[in-house]
């Protein structure tokens, strides 16, 4: 086993973000121990489990990373690096909004990062699979999905492969209680990343509008899915889903207001938060959470 330590580049709350991984029931967290474990699947075609640990305080981030995997420690390295983003300097973000009307909430919840989902093509299932479901149900599905399709190694559980999605039939899914459509959804869109039609990480260097655009015309992914994949699987900063009910809410007690404010009116206000939007909308969710 090889370990290295690495030293993120200013405020970050690793707790908070443990809090949000282990609302998942597929991802291995350990909230008093403080860490997390990562599946890795390699280009290599090599499979690992990482363990990031927090070894400092959200004023002084310190993180540990370890593996059993002695190959492509480079590799694995970089790629946890860039799944926690530990060189996004959070302080300046906490300077940004702090001449803002979201002072105060940066002030009681500073350092809030965002964390990348593991995986281009899991997060995308996930967010499929999650589409207009309450969230209970929602992770019961995406955990039934994986836990009969995927596989378990070392404690930490392995989407299946786009591959091996491509192949199910659409009655594999009903059977674990999807509904018609979403199994054609997850199964086509799988296909569609096997026949090489919707290549996800070419897609991953487009702008945020380009995304939208392109994987907006695939069948099953509609704006919604598509904002919840730039933000969760490529960690993109200026992101504002001013229609989401939660923040609606949040802005309601943050802005000591009776009723919601109006979409209009968040999206106006929202302008001012470019190019950090989506640190307001990670904020104003843990401010009512």
């Amino acid at each position: 086993m090889w370990k290295e330590y690495y030293h993120a580049a200013g405020l970050y709350d690793f707790d908070y973000s443990l809090e949000r991984l282990d609302m998942d029931p597929l991802i291995n967290v350990n909230l008093r121990e403080r860490w997390v474990d990562v599946p890795l699947r390699l280009e290599s075609g090599k499979q690992c489990v990482v363990r990031v640990k927090g070894e400092g305080t959200t004023e002084k981030p310190v993180f540990s990373v370890m593996s059993d995997l002695d190959e492509e420690q480079d590799v694995i390295f970089e790629h946890i690096r860039n799944l926690f983003q530990w060189d996004r300097d959070l302080q300046d973000v906490v300077d940004f909004f702090g001449k803002t009307r979201l002072a105060r909430l940066f002030l009681i919840y500073p350092g809030t990062p965002i964390v990348r989902d593991f995986n281009l093509y899991d997060s995308l299932m996930k967010v499929i699979i999650h589409q207009q479901l309450n969230m209970s149900f929602a992770f019961t599905l995406s955990t039934r999905f994986v836990h009969t399709f995927g596989e378990q190694i070392d404690g930490a559980w392995f989407y299946p492969t786009p591959e091996k999605v491509a192949e199910l039939d659409y009655q594999d899914l009903k059977d674990l209680q999807f509904s018609q459509r979403k199994a054609e959804y997850v199964i086509d869109t799988s296909r569609a990343i096997v026949n090489g039609d919707l290549d996800l990480k070419s897609m991953a260097k487009k702008t945020n509008q380009e995304v939208m655009k392109s994987l907006g015309k695939v069948r099953g992914i509609g704006p919604w899915t598509v904002q919840n994949w730039l933000l969760f699987a490529l960690g993109r900063e200026d992101l504002f889903p001013a229609a989401d009910v939660g923040i609606q809410n949040a802005l309601k007690h943050a802005w000591k207001r009776e009723e919601k404010p109006k979409k209009d009116e968040i999206e106006e206000a929202a302008k001012e938060w470019s190019p950090y939007r989506s640190y307001a909308t990670l904020t104003l969710w843990r401010s009512i959470e």
